[in-house]
């Protein structure tokens, strides 16, 4: 399909077919690199990693109350029990449970050998060293078992899995201290343009301030990354060139904003060509149709485009998925939800649109959503106040309030 704002010879590559080309360009980063737990959230493990402890280690109480043994006890009876000892969690009872005795336990603590039964604390009555059990008292309970979690050589974790804090709980539960994980991401990222002003200098006419590096500053931040920052570089061709070149030395991946699209100060795609290969540009979606991807020699290459809402949707629709990919973690789709449009929305057939929008749910769990406002992507206000994309499908000709959208939250707090 073609773009109808903005005709083009052929037509645009879609955003699937773009996904399935990086998928099959990028081979995941083979060096691994050994941390302790507590600097491995984030990252992506390169072995899998097997238990080797039961967990729970012993018996133990699932609650506060009092452990004993079922032996000999008759149904529908009440029955005392002298009170022997108490096991703390740590410090087990040492003694050795006889007929007729029991002991006071709390939460985690070690079930003596000869009890198999723990009834809660609330359900008995007490009198100095006798315990007396209700005729209702349940048996065979609250006890968790040996390996009742985990089994000894049991896979707690298999690669290739981005390690969460649960996942490093888990970890931790086993005795496991240290992980095997992919290496660091290497990225450069830097904007190009000779209207570019660094931040705390002052604004000349015809000038603007570059807010898309701290973006993708903030985009880039996460433990499988290591980024640099190569600042701004002018509309200088040979100097695109040679930054070009001298990154992809150093790095896996480059991303460049501005200088993607087809003015006359636009060199990223034909410097691209010369001094390494373009898969694509263009692209079916808006905002970010002059996205540029390529490689200079084992580098991969990014070209985004200058405003900075294009700049934010062509990341996380193209950029983070294929990082995810070079990192070794799984792949994943983004989270889509439906939901009743509550504004009419405007919008052209021809690219599949990423419109900024504002979620909601009422009390019985319908979703709402509105449009956050002006939708030109070189609006980056309404891009903050939004919490969400409304995405619309190519052949989309406009949404009339209380149509059905498709919505893919930023996250899972609205």
């Amino acid at each position: 399909m073609l773009d109808s704002c903005s005709p083009e010879s052929r037509p645009l590559l879609s955003l699937e077919n773009a996904l399935d080309s990086i998928k099959a360009a990028i081979q995941p980063v083979s060096g691994t690199e050994k941390l302790t737990l507590k600097n491995a959230l984030g990252r992506v493990l390169a072995e899998s990693v097997y238990s080797p402890i039961n967990i729970p280690r012993d018996r133990n109480a699932a609650m506060d109350g009092y452990a004993f043994s079922s032996c000999g006890r008759v149904g529908g009876q009440a029955f005392m029990l002298a009170l022997v000892g108490i096991s703390w969690a740590g410090r087990p009872f040492q003694g050795q449970l006889q007929a007729g005795q029991c002991v006071r336990i709390f939460t985690g603590a070690v079930v003596p050998e000869q009890a198999d039964s723990v009834i809660m604390q609330e359900q008995v009555q007490v009198h100095e060293q006798s315990v007396y059990f209700p005729a209702d008292t349940r048996v065979l309970q609250n006890i968790r078992e040996i390996g009742e979690d985990v089994n000894e050589g049991y896979c707690l974790l298999a690669q290739p899995k981005k390690l969460t804090a649960v996942d490093l709980g888990l970890l931790a539960s086993a005795g496991v201290d240290q992980v095997t994980v992919k290496r660091q991401v290497k990225i450069a990222h830097f904007s190009t343009g000779d209207e570019l002003t660094a931040l705390g200098r002052p604004l000349e006419p015809g000038k603007i301030y570059d807010s898309n590096r701290i973006m993708l500053g903030g985009l880039l931040a996460g433990p499988g990354y290591s980024v640099t920052d190569l600042g701004v570089i002018p509309d200088n061709k040979q100097l695109l060139e040679d930054s070009f070149i001298e990154a992809s030395k150093h790095h896996d991946v480059i991303i460049t904003t501005g200088g993607a699209s087809v003015g006359e100060a636009d060199y990223v795609k034909e410097i691209l060509q010369n001094c390494g290969k373009v898969n694509f540009w263009k692209m079916a979606i808006k905002p970010g149709k002059p996205l540029a991807f390529g490689k200079i020699g084992q580098c991969h290459f990014f070209g985004l485009p200058g405003n900075p809402v294009a700049v934010v949707v062509t990341y996380q629709q193209i950029v983070a998925p294929a990082l995810r990919q070079l990192s070794g973690a799984p792949l994943a789709k983004p989270l889509r939800l439906t939901a009743t449009c509550i504004t009419a929305l405007k919008k052209a057939p021809g690219r599949q649109e990423y419109q900024r929008g504002i979620l909601s749910q009422d009390e019985c769990g319908e979703f709402f959503v509105a449009t956050a406002g002006r939708q030109g992507s070189n609006i980056l206000s309404s891009m903050s106040q939004s919490d969400c994309y409304i995405v619309l499908p190519r052949e989309c000709a406009g949404v009339p309030a209380g149509d059905k959208v498709i919505v893919e939250p930023f996250s899972l707090l609205i």
